[in-house]
C-alpha cells in the first residue's frame, strides 16, 4: 500500500484474500441496483444498494438511527466488527458506507482499494447468487457524530471564511449549472472550489498516491489548518 498518513482506512486485495474468513470481518458490496451481485462477488460479501443508508424519507439524507441500526444488524455489522467496503464504481459507493459508519460512531470500517476491478483483475476468487450473509446475534448502536457532518447552516456560514475550503466534487456540468441531476436549482455554492472526485482515483479504480492526493488538495486550496466542507 502506499504510505498514505492514514493507512488504516484502506485495506489492499491480499490483505481482504488473507482475511476472507475472520468471523469479526463483514465484507459489503455497495451498488445502486445490486444488479451485478448475483453474476459474481467477493465470496461471503453482503450487498447493500446504495440506497439502504440513505433516509427512507429523506433520501437526500443519511438513514436516521433506527433505520441505520436495523440494516445493519440484517448484514451482519455489529459494534465490534471490522468492515470492509467494495463497490462497482471506483469506490464511490464503498466511501459511502465508509462515511456513514463513521458519522454513526463506528470508525471499525475500511475500504477496499481498487474494489471489484482490482478483484477480478487479480483473478481472486468470486461466488455467484444471493449473499448468504444472515443477520442476528449483532447488536449495532448509532451514536451519531455530528462533527464530521455538513449542513445547509454550517455551510452558508462558510461562505467566504477565510479558514474554510467548500469542494464541489460532482461533474463539471452540476458545477456549472448544464445538468440539474433533478435537483430545484443549478449551479454552485458560492466560493466553492472544483474538481470532480475521480480525480482522485486512478484508471484500475485504485486511489492515487498520498502525494498526488496531496498537490491535489493544495490546488484547490486544502491545507491541513483549514476545514473543509465537501459536496
Amino acid at each position: 500500500m502506499a504510505d498514505y498518513p492514514r493507512n488504516d482506512l484502506l485495506v489492499e486485495t491480499d490483505w481482504l484474500a488473507e482475511h476472507l474468513t475472520d468471523p469479526n470481518v463483514r465484507v459489503i458490496e455497495m451498488a445502486e441496483d445490486g444488479s451485478g451481485f448475483e453474476a459474481g462477488h467477493i465470496p461471503g460479501a453482503a450487498l447493500s444498494p446504495t440506497w439502504q443508508v440513505k433516509g427512507s424519507e429523506h433520501k437526500r439524507l443519511v438513514a436516521p438511527p433506527d433505520e441505520a441500526k436495523a440494516w445493519f444488524e440484517s448484514v451482519g455489522v455489529g459494534d465490534d466488527t471490522l468492515v470492509v467496503g467494495y463497490d462497482r464504481f471506483r469506490s464511490r459507493d464503498a466511501s459511502r458506507l465508509w462515511w456513514v459508519l463513521n458519522y454513526y460512531g463506528h470508525t471499525n470500517v475500511r475500504v477496499l482499494n481498487g474494489g471489484w476491478t482490482k478483484w477480478t483483475a487479480e483473478g481472486r476468487d468470486v461466488e455467484t447468487g444471493p449473499s448468504q450473509v444472515a443477520g442476528g446475534g449483532v447488536t449495532f448502536t448509532p451514536q451519531p457524530n455530528h462533527a464530521v457532518e455538513s449542513t445547509v447552516e454550517k455551510l452558508k456560514a462558510a461562505i467566504g471564511a477565510g479558514d474554510t475550503v467548500i469542494w464541489d466534487v460532482r461533474t463539471e456540468a452540476e458545477y456549472t449549472g448544464e445538468n440539474s441531476r433533478g435537483n430545484a436549482r443549478v449551479g454552485h455554492v458560492p466560493g466553492a472550489a472544483f474538481l470532480e472526485w475521480v480525480n482522485l482515483v486512478e484508471e484500475d479504480d485504485t486511489f492515487k498516491s498520498a502525494e498526488e492526493i496531496e498537490e491535489i488538495a493544495r490546488g484547490l486550496g486544502i491545507t491541513p489548518e483549514k476545514t473543509v466542507h465537501i459536496y
